[in-house]
């Protein structure tokens, strides 16, 4: 897609589609539609026009736009402990497309060929169930020869990461973990044992508030990889289960996060709904031609951005930035709930 016009004329008519489609497919869903006065058969003139549903509703109702019988997966999204998680309905058609897309949204920052890979978690976080699993598991099928940065416990294993580094250091290798566990049990351990982290690629999401308390922000965490462990090329990224496979990847310089050609981001004002221009915060909308097993292609989050520019950066298209969460918003990434083993 040549930029952000050539984006919304390719998507808008899939995006229009599919609020037919789930109109028609998930009468919870039309009935939704219905009550707000949206006539079924009205015509889109732009991403923005299109209807949404809070994010929040997949945690109070069970949404599916098939029948219980093409239910091939059920995600569970993260949240707070004892909080209701989101509940989303995959058909094997959706999940495949969703491993696509993920697959090509990676592309661009990891390449064609599968690295060895270290994973600032802990093995047993794969067997836990938990959206934090999930999501170690998701990115583990992008690298080879994996190894893990914490041990059993949960504690930093300088071991595993020096026989990792030894091994395969000396040329590109992939690391990956949820922004606050990578700060806190990659980037103090490789502080501590001057461990050359030059030739990696680091993916990296979540988090944030925890370094906030810290006093660290996006900026301060690339500045002080690069010059305390040569580590240059790392990737933030912005996705939720809610849309998972449309996955917003940083650009190489740290401008912001950008869109995946299945996907598009809406900021709007939470008083009165309006699209907001460049520059203006408010809260995201993500959109996706992807969920078409529910009703989740066009959704408002409780998160807070802002689109810092269009067509002028590393990539084509709107590239934003996550501000944090709304106000009294319940916290749901995956890292900002993970609690810190005590120390020995």
């Amino acid at each position: 897609m040549s930029g952000q016009a050539g984006r919304e004329a390719a998507l808008l008519p899939v995006l229009a589609e599919l609020t037919r489609h789930h109109r028609r497919a998930c009468p919870p869903y039309d009935r939704i539609l219905a009550a707000l006065g949206v006539p079924a058969d009205r015509p889109w003139a732009s991403i923005a026009e299109l209807p949404w549903l809070p994010v929040g509703l997949f945690k109070r109702h069970a949404l599916k736009s098939i029948p219980d019988e093409e239910v091939f997966r059920v995600l569970s999204s993260s949240g707070t402990t004892g909080a209701e998680p989101a509940r989303i309905y995959l058909d094997r058609a959706t999940a495949a497309a969703q491993g696509r897309a993920l697959a090509s949204a990676m592309a661009p920052v990891l390449g064609s060929k599968r690295l060895p890979m270290l994973i600032v978690d802990s093995a047993a976080v794969t067997r836990s169930g938990s959206a934090r699993g999930a999501g170690v598991l998701g990115m583990a099928t992008f690298g080879r020869d994996h190894v893990y940065a914490l041990d059993a416990d949960g504690r930093p294993d300088a071991a595993a990461v020096a026989g990792f580094l030894t091994r395969h250091g000396g040329g590109p290798f992939l690391t990956f973990g949820f922004t606050f566990m990578v700060w806190l049990y990659l980037y103090e351990l490789a502080v501590e044992h001057r461990f050359d982290l030059s030739n990696g690629v680091l993916i990296h999401s979540g988090g944030w508030k925890r370094l906030e308390e810290r006093s660290v922000d996006n900026a301060t965490l690339r500045r002080r990889f690069a010059e305390d462990t040569g580590l240059s090329r790392i990737h933030n990224y912005y996705g939720m289960v809610e849309q998972l496979g449309s996955v917003f990847v940083e650009g190489p310089s740290g401008d912001g996060l950008y869109c995946p050609d299945a996907a598009d981001v809406v900021i709007r004002d939470p008083l009165t709904w309006a699209s907001q221009p460049t520059g203006v915060p408010g809260l995201i909308e993500v959109v996706s031609i992807l969920p078409r097993s529910y009703p989740g292609h066009v959704l408002l989050t409780d998160d807070v951005g802002v689109v810092d520019g269009v067509d002028d950066g590393d990539r084509p298209g709107k590239r934003f930035r996550v501000l944090g969460r709304l106000p009294r918003a319940e916290p749901r990434g995956c890292s900002d709930t993970y609690a810190e083993p005590a120390r020995r």
